[in-house]
């Protein structure tokens, strides 16, 4: 990846994005009532055509890699990673080959070294669905270079939004960043109406702390578990579909965020948000 020029008029930052990755390989199998994940599948699709540029590359967290300090897949190459189970055997075929990114590997090491963060390089780790499966339908050429960072296993969102804040700068050099994982994460609940007001409460909290002004909004997400029904749609010790939120709201840097999907998936509220 080439280094982009330093931000100015004529290269605007790439925003920051918190998406929904639905559920395993969701979107390209048949589901009983039909149509269940047609919403999310359109949102993502039209992503791309709301970015003020193609990015140079991109940077993505998944909820499905934790590790004790950061990692950072830093192969040429990365091969997939199917860590989903009991799906159609086609899913197990699903195809994405972009390209890996060892120079930016190495500048997201350099970056959160520098904030104190620790971190290494993985040359050997591939993608997991938490990048395949939404990328598919964001970008489906698949000629983008990734980078995927891990989320660490403490789970702390005071850390993961330090992280966030040490990569902003990656923005300006057309990296668009995106937290992949889910705003509402309990396996027990989907499906389950009981959970659909909770789902609701909870969303419109997180909403509320999205929009806020910047530093309200990292104070809020620093305490999410004490929002209403926390851990109801995260449970405790289960929350990592929900912290790649928080290295989204810390790359967002001065930016505003505003929720740009949200839709009553399986009896529960999903959201997606957007930052700059």
């Amino acid at each position: 990846m080439q280094r982009a020029s330093p931000h100015s008029p004529d290269s605007p930052a790439q925003p920051v994005l918190f998406i929904p990755h639905g559920a395993g390989p969701c979107f390209f199998m048949e589901w009983n009532p039909p149509g269940i994940w047609d919403g999310m599948a359109d949102f993502l699709k039209g992503i791309a055509d709301t970015l003020p540029s193609r990015p140079r590359a991109i940077l993505m967290v998944s909820g499905h890699w934790l590790a004790d300090d950061f990692r950072i897949t830093a192969g040429e190459r990365p091969e997939l990673i199917y860590d989903y189970h009991g799906f159609p055997d086609h899913t197990y075929r699903l195809d994405y080959p972009a390209p890996g990114s060892p120079l930016l590997a190495e500048r997201v090491e350099t970056l959160l070294s520098a904030a104190g963060l620790a971190s290494q390089r993985d040359p050997a780790r591939g993608f997991d669905h938490g990048m395949f499966i939404p990328l598919k339908l964001m970008f489906p050429e698949a000629a983008i270079p990734v980078v995927q960072l891990s989320l660490r296993h403490d789970l702390d969102p005071a850390a993961h939004l330090a992280a966030g804040e040490a990569l902003e700068a990656l923005r300006h050099e057309g990296v668009l960043i995106v937290g992949s994982g889910m705003s509402f994460h309990n396996m027990r609940g989907y499906g389950d109406p009981a959970f659909t007001a909770p789902s609701e409460a909870f969303d419109a909290w997180l909403t509320e702390a999205v929009e806020a002004a910047p530093a309200q909004r990292q104070a809020a997400l620093r305490d999410w578990a004490r929002a209403p029904h926390a851990h109801q749609c995260h449970p405790p010790g289960q929350e990592e579909h929900l912290i790649p939120l928080m290295v989204a709201a810390g790359a967002a840097g001065q930016g505003r965020g505003r929720k740009v999907y949200s839709q009553q998936v399986l009896e529960t509220r999903l959201s997606a948000f957007r930052f700059g």
